[in-house]
């Protein structure tokens, strides 16, 4: 989600993301409440960060609790790393209707956050 966001935030920008533990896809209730605020996620795939570490960067930033603490260094040259840490809405357990809400809170939370960038 937090892709998307900044991708529709700066679309000059080359925006990549990755994780260290991807998914085998993109959670279908992200692609939906993305779709719900007009963009569309559903060509994204998730990515080992280990593809990005030796690229150089103008920003790194770190959106999971616990990304900043076990993101692995990146050894090619980074301006500014930053760490924006959001909920894992997929960790929510409940009926569908509360973990899309869920969802929909933390992609809020990401699009205020990434705004101020």
């Amino acid at each position: 989600m937090a892709h998307g966001i900044l991708q529709r935030l700066h679309p000059e920008a080359e925006v990549c993301s990755a994780g260290v533990r991807p998914a085998s896809e993109v959670h279908p209730l992200a692609i939906k409440v993305m779709a719900e605020i007009g963009i569309d996620i559903s060509t994204h795939y998730p990515k080992n960060v280990s593809r990005y570490l030796d690229r150089s960067w103008d920003y790194v930033i770190t959106v999971c609790g616990g990304a900043k603490e076990s993101c692995p260094m990146f050894i090619g040259e980074v301006g500014k790393c930053l760490h924006i840490g959001f909920d894992d809405p997929d960790a929510f357990a409940g009926p569908e209707e509360q973990v899309i809400e869920e969802f929909r809170r933390v992609r809020d939370e990401i699009r205020r956050e990434m705004s101020k960038l």
